[in-house]
């Protein structure tokens, strides 16, 4: 067994050359939301702290199952049955045993959604795509509170992304989720990141995707995606680097069929395209529950 005592400025000094040294100990001081410790919350959390974040909020009351082995980090069969939010919150301290790491095993809820954001820097989204209520309530809780907000979705053999600047387009703005049913909340979530459809063309049978049953398909190769855009998107927030793409932008990225998407917009879920597209794809999910 190693007895190597850690050091912080050799454990990340790799990363030099990406960034400076003062910018490294920015990083450093930085403190990061994620709630969700599942397909792409647990390995966000593990990205961020090898990019050197050293402080943490992470949430999520779950734990590991066998169905998790695809594509969560934290799953194997040490992990079955232990709780999500532990396993990755170890790994984690493996990686930087100085990391000040908050743990909220119960999830978020109305009760401790203050405390979750208390002193946060960035949210970063690692909810499960069709826990869509709480994920309106914590975007909307980031927006007044002035923290910017990331979610990044895998998709198929890809990911989407769409940022939320305190300054620009809300969440609510973006999606249109008030007064909106599950289902329709669904299809206006998965549109706001795949507006082109990228990834139909990998799902070979779409029986195993069922929004009426919560059900959709994954792959590795996805969350892995969604964890390097999210790690991206951090840095460049918090070092202040010019280029980030904020709401009503986003970008969708399809390694199967080697297609990148910027899409733009405007006036955000009241965009007739928009509405045109939420209807087909609403229509196509209605067909596939008959």
């Amino acid at each position: 067994m190693s007895t190597a005592s850690f050091d912080y400025s050799i454990a990340f000094c790799r990363n030099l050359g990406w960034v400076t040294p003062s910018e490294q100990e920015k990083l450093k001081k930085t403190r990061i939301a994620i709630a969700g410790m599942g397909g792409v919350g647990g390995i966000h959390l593990l990205t961020l702290a090898r990019l050197g974040i050293g402080n943490f909020h992470v949430a999520d009351f779950d734990v590991f199952e066998l169905q998790n082995f695809n594509r969560q980090v934290g799953a194997d069969m040490t992990t079955v049955g232990s709780a999500k939010v532990e396993v990755l919150r170890q790994r984690a301290l493996n990686i930087n045993p100085e990391l000040n790491i908050k743990s909220f095993e119960e999830g978020i809820t109305e009760k401790n959604i203050d405390e979750f954001l208390q002193g946060v820097d960035m949210y970063v989204d690692g909810l499960d795509v069709f826990v869509l209520d709480l994920r309106e309530l914590i975007f909307e809780a980031c927006r007044r509170r002035g923290i910017p907000a990331i979610t990044i979705a895998p998709i198929g053999m890809g990911a989407g992304f769409v940022a939320f600047d305190p300054q620009g387009m809300t969440f609510e703005e973006y999606f249109g989720f008030k007064g909106k049913s599950q289902i329709e909340k669904y299809c206006r979530f998965i549109l706001g990141f795949a507006p082109h459809f990228l990834h139909l063309k990998s799902l070979v049978d779409r029986s195993y995707a069922n929004a009426y049953k919560k059900r959709a398909p994954s792959t590795p190769m996805g969350c892995e995606m969604a964890a390097g855009i999210m790690g991206t998107e951090v840095l460049k927030h918090t070092l202040q680097r010019p280029g980030r793409i904020v709401a009503p932008q986003s970008m969708q990225f399809d390694a199967y069929s080697y297609r990148l998407k910027k899409s733009w917009l405007p006036w955000g879920a009241k965009n007739l395209f928009f509405l045109i597209k939420l209807k087909i794809l609403k229509l196509m999910i209605d067909q596939q529950n008959k």
